[in-house]
């Protein structure tokens, strides 16, 4: 293998100058045999020698889990030693900011399903895609997760479609320790949300971040709807509604962080149970009046407003925010907060 063009010569430093000094992961992975480090010492006084070739499989899969699918697929043409490596990498990159159009996203993301080892488990998925995908592509995505998904840590997908198939993938995970879903509805009115379930159990789950959803009352008439996941400890709630109530409880014994993204002029109070919350943040229009008979845990607040000057309540519900938050150590808040404040 020779490093003469633009991508081999960006993966080759990528690998050499990112990687090579494994430091911390050299300990994880068989020794190196003595005769192999000498032959290799003795190419590398040549510039131009492959050495990557020379690292075992389990490593040159590991650096390939750093990179876009694509681009991991792309090493194959190095060689023959590379054209196989990528069908064993546990992580799947996809974004469509990568191509030059959706219909050959589309074809590489269904070519890949096809191609990639079957009996190797998910551990991280990420899938994003612009514009409205169609309900066979999605319907195979979240297929090849759910029957692959027995180590699946970390999920995120962004799409505009219909969830029906994304939530078996996720409803009872056991391993699931992160989650980002943001799914707008299909069609021209992107203002309707999509219910989020209340029948998740996912007990090892510590990150949740959530977008364009609503939060539908139960019969008690109540919203809580991270409750059951007693391991959070992050959670991001951005340009999501309430539905059939006038509060949205968040309590949870284990939360530190919490942010929420809000543009809507939905006037509700939400209401925080969270003893070991450290960090409020909020981007938006502050219409929901803020409630909870403990926040002294809080200690970081972070503002950023983003509304008209001449807004009246807004600037009244942030104050009456600071007032219940008066143990706090560090505000930030933004240029345009000031101004309306």
């Amino acid at each position: 293998m020779y490093v003469n063009d633009s991508f081999t010569f960006g993966i080759y430093h990528y690998f050499v100058f990112f990687f090579i000094p494994l430091g911390t992961y050299l300990n994880k992975f068989p020794p190196v045999d003595e005769m192999m480090i000498q032959h290799i010492t003795k190419r590398g006084k040549h510039d131009n020698e492959d050495r990557l070739s020379y690292l075992s499989d389990c490593i040159l899969i590991h650096i390939l889990s750093f990179l876009s699918t694509k681009d991991a697929v792309r090493t194959c043409i190095f060689s023959k030693r590379w054209k196989d490596v990528w069908k064993y990498i546990s992580t799947l990159r996809l974004h469509c900011s990568n191509f030059s159009s959706l219909k050959s996203f589309d074809k590489f993301v269904a070519r890949i399903l096809s191609l990639r080892h079957s009996k190797i488990v998910l551990q991280t998925v990420y899938f994003e895609r612009s514009g409205s995908i169609e309900f066979g592509l999605l319907k195979k995505v979240a297929n090849y997760v759910l029957s692959h998904s027995a180590k699946l840590d970390r999920l995120e997908i962004d799409v505009k479609g219909d969830i029906c198939h994304i939530l078996p993938c996720i409803s009872s995970s056991q391993t699931l320790t992160s989650l980002r879903l943001s799914i707008l509805p299909k069609g021209r009115y992107n203002y309707w949300r999509t219910l989020f379930p209340n029948s998740l159990d996912l007990p090892a789950l510590t990150c949740l971040h959530l977008g364009n959803f609503t939060f539908c009352a139960t019969d008690d008439g109540r919203i809580d709807p991270f409750s059951a996941f007693n391991s959070l400890s992050d959670l991001i709630i951005d340009n999501c509604s309430v539905k059939g109530a006038n509060i949205l409880c968040i309590s949870s014994q284990t939360l530190v962080s919490l942010t929420i993204r809000n543009h809507s002029f939905d006037n509700y109070q939400i209401e925080l149970s969270a003893p070991s919350l450290r960090t409020f943040a909020f981007t938006g229009t502050p219409y929901q009046t803020l409630l909870g008979t403990n926040l002294s845990s809080v200690k970081k607040v972070i503002i950023d407003t983003e509304m008209l000057a001449n807004y009246s309540v807004p600037p009244l519900v942030l104050l009456s925010w600071l007032s219940s938050l008066a143990n706090i150590e560090s505000l930030t808040v933004s240029a345009s907060t000031l101004q309306v404040s």
